[in-house]
């Protein structure tokens, strides 16, 4: 099994790496090669196969091609998990445009263009799984984050249409939506991943599942 991670740094993209690297190779989209190296050499500790690619998640020809070269090198994911976001602690009041926009070109336009360079392999084949980091935000609205909030529901639209647009494709595509902040008892990142697992070994696939405590 192969499983790309979109967006990782230490604390729930590496989670999601470990704990979908116990069930085979993983692929890693980071922001610098410093961090890759680190990231693929604790993941080869526990005995994970992977490799790192470099992108800036903000602009869409740097994403897109990562996205391509991981392709050729490694072929078509069975599990495709993006997990980034921008946070930015301002108010309804005062937010900018350029943050509302940076907070979406990063969260939702960054899965969006990953969900064209990698699902129709994956819809072609038949099988695999693409999920999204969704936040409680989508479902709760909290002013204090506004930029993160409009993009997490923009982000949730986004993985329910896909759930729709792959019922009968073999695909299952949606969203793990976090409804809480991370690290706090309960939503510790390694917990946390196991959302993700359950997300990929549904039955019955659905399109959100949410994590609660």
């Amino acid at each position: 099994m192969l499983t790309v991670v979109i967006g990782v740094g230490p604390g729930l993209g590496m989670s999601l790496a470990r704990r979908f690297g116990r069930e085979g190779d993983v692929a890693l989209l980071v922001l610098d090669t410093e961090s890759g190296d680190r990231f693929v050499a604790e993941l080869a500790e526990q005995g994970t196969r992977a490799t790192a690619y470099v992108a800036d998640l903000a602009d869409e020809a740097s994403l897109r091609g990562a996205l391509r070269e991981l392709r050729e090198a490694v072929g078509t994911p069975d599990v495709v998990v993006y997990n980034a976001s921008v946070g930015i602690d301002v108010g309804p009041a005062d937010v900018t445009k350029d943050q509302v926009l940076d907070a979406l070109a990063v969260g939702t336009l960054g899965a969006v263009a990953t969900y064209q360079e990698l699902a129709p392999a994956m819809r072609e084949r038949g099988s695999g799984t693409f999920v999204v980091t969704g936040s409680g935000v989508s479902l709760n609205p909290w002013p204090g984050t506004i930029a993160l909030t409009l993009d997490k529901a923009a982000l949730r639209a986004f993985a329910l249409a896909i759930f729709r647009e792959n019922k009968e494709t073999g695909l299952h595509a949606g969203t793990v939506t976090i409804d809480g902040l991370l690290r706090k008892p309960g939503f510790e990142p390694d917990t946390v991943a196991e959302t993700f697992w359950a997300f990929h070994a549904q039955a019955e696939p659905t399109a959100e599942l949410v994590h609660r405590p």
